[in-house]
């Protein structure tokens, strides 16, 4: 079979479907030469589908990239409109006129923190997260409106500030690191954190108008990222939630079952965008995402409430919360029958210490225990290491041992930012992953006995804490306080020592002296 009639072969069994193998066509023949990453992204179509147009093209080379050659190019070029999305990009036109923003949300894209293959992340095109920007202030009134980010690894609230500033945008994300990022750019947006699979922060419940996420794509991803996403929402008939979702045109099937779970939380459909996020990689799926725009409906919250109650930590696609992750391997029993504990949090075989009370770590950290246990022993599986310091700052224990399924990560970290609480000792490792935490008493006085304070007050606002320890302590009046903490740390005011980024409580010692 000569080239042509494996082409034709190729577009004969694409069908209707064949306009992307035609669009690839177009670009190859258009005289620029082209990477495959490049390639697959223009034109929304997976690697392997452009891999097979490329197997049966006369291409000539340079380096990674090809072109078809010019005395070829009458032959292939099908004179096509080569940008197959317009028809999910109505904001297309008002790009140029937002270069300077462009420009510097590539920077900052560049310079952000690199992403963690565990949570599934791929970075957005800084055009991609402008265009969100742009969309919602071309399909939304925004004048007084709150956005809520569920994850923001593509740092789309700093586009909306930097686009809409009149917009109040929060952000609740797992990973510290881009939560540190964003406050660094100084744009306004508050940050949260937040493992999705143990609750969003109690300050963002109920408070946006709109909502927006690129969760982990599969069915348990989406549909436990479109739920906290609704849970944040403060306008139950009026507010909208915006989701990103790819799939690869091979596997319809994957895509089916994704908008199962959306449509399992009894969520309309108000509009797909095809093709509208593009990402640096993702080329399984043609690097690129449909944007939904989903509204709630009165049956979205009783639907909310049946998902969260049989709520899964495996939502990823790859990391040792995947989907198809092997089962964890069960904490080890000697050392917590030898600990004795009190109080058993988190998942633990069932018949441990049978009459010993057990907790959810998601109900640890959502509100105090109502018991004052002397010790009590934690399991944190594999995965959930980000919540460690939350959870060790949510117990009122005298003694916490926690059971890790490695070791933990930079441990003297930990301990600096635990000091005025906790005195904290790892097992050798032949003891296996066990940590230590013995609680110290309070301080005498000065900025370290306001920490204190606020921190031994994990579950209430940190602004609140703040302010009655300055009372206590540096004979403030409390509006001399109230006016130093808004000042100082407008952070605090209504957040949760359990939902602070890691570096505002490690910062919070020397803000307090300053006070």
């Amino acid at each position: 079979m000569d080239g042509h009639e494996a082409i034709d072969e190729l577009l004969a069994e694409a069908g209707v479907d064949g306009l992307r193998l035609r669009g690839a066509l177009a670009l190859l023949s258009g005289g620029r030469w082209w990477t495959l990453a490049d390639l697959v992204r223009e034109t929304a179509t997976s690697r392997r589908t452009i891999e097979s147009l490329l197997r049966v093209l006369p291409l000539e080379h340079s380096g990674d990239r090809v072109r078809i050659p010019s005395d070829q190019v009458n032959r292939y070029n099908v004179w096509l409109d080569t940008d197959i999305s317009g028809l999910g990009n109505p904001v297309a036109g008002m790009v140029p006129a937002h270069a300077e923003t462009l420009e510097r949300l590539e920077t900052l894209i560049a310079g952000a923190p690199r992403g963690r293959h565990a949570l599934d992340h791929v970075s957005a095109t800084a055009e991609t997260v402008l265009r969100r920007a742009l969309l919602l202030g071309r399909r939304f009134w925004l004048p007084g409106a709150r956005l809520l980010c569920v994850g923001d690894h593509d740092l789309t609230s700093l586009a909306v500030r930097m686009v809409h500033p009149e917009v109040e945008v929060a952000v609740a994300d797992i990973d510290d690191r881009i939560l540190e990022y964003i406050d660094a750019q100084d744009l306004g947006v508050r940050t949260r954190w937040a493992d999705l699979r143990l609750g969003l922060p109690p300050s963002l419940r109920g408070w946006a108008d709109l909502a927006i996420t690129d969760p982990p794509y599969t069915p348990e991803g989406i549909g436990l990222f479109a739920a906290r996403a609704a849970e944040g929402l403060r306008d139950r008939d009026q507010g909208r939630i915006l989701v990103a979702y790819g799939a690869s045109e091979r596997t319809p099937m994957l895509a089916l079952k994704v908008q199962k779970a959306l449509f399992d939380l009894n969520l309309l459909h108000e509009a797909i965008y095809p093709h509208f996020n593009r990402y640096l990689g993702a080329e399984a799926i043609g690097s690129a995402a449909d944007l939904y725009v989903l509204r709630p409906t009165t049956k979205t919250w009783p639907a909310i409430a049946s998902r969260l109650d049989r709520l899964a930590t495996a939502i990823y696609t790859q990391g040792p919360q995947s989907v198809e992750s092997a089962t964890a391997a069960p904490p080890d029993e000697a050392a917590v029958t030898a600990f004795g504990p009190d109080l058993l949090a988190g998942d633990w075989p069932r018949g441990l210490l049978p009459q010993v009370p057990r907790t959810r770590l998601a109900t640890l950290l959502a509100k105090p225990y109502a018991a004052d246990p002397e010790r009590v022993a934690i399991a944190v599986p594999a995965g959930l290491e980000a919540a460690l310091p939350r959870l060790l700052l949510a117990t009122r224990a005298r003694h916490v041992r926690v059971l890790t399924a490695g070791p933990v990560v930079d441990l003297p970290a930990l301990a600096a930012l635990l000091a005025p609480v906790y005195r904290l000792a790892a097992a050798p490792p032949e003891a296996g992953h066990v940590l230590d935490a013995v609680r110290l008493s309070p301080p005498d006085g000065g900025p370290d006995r306001v920490v204190r304070r606020i921190m031994d007050s994990a579950h209430g606002k940190a602004g609140n804490a703040w302010r009655e320890a300055l009372t206590e302590t540096a004979g403030l009046t409390k509006r001399q306080a109230r006016a130093a903490v808004e000042e100082t740390a407008p952070w605090a005011v209504d957040a949760t020592p359990l939902e602070l980024p890691l570096h505002r409580l490690a910062r919070m010692t020397a803000q307090i002296a300053a006070t």
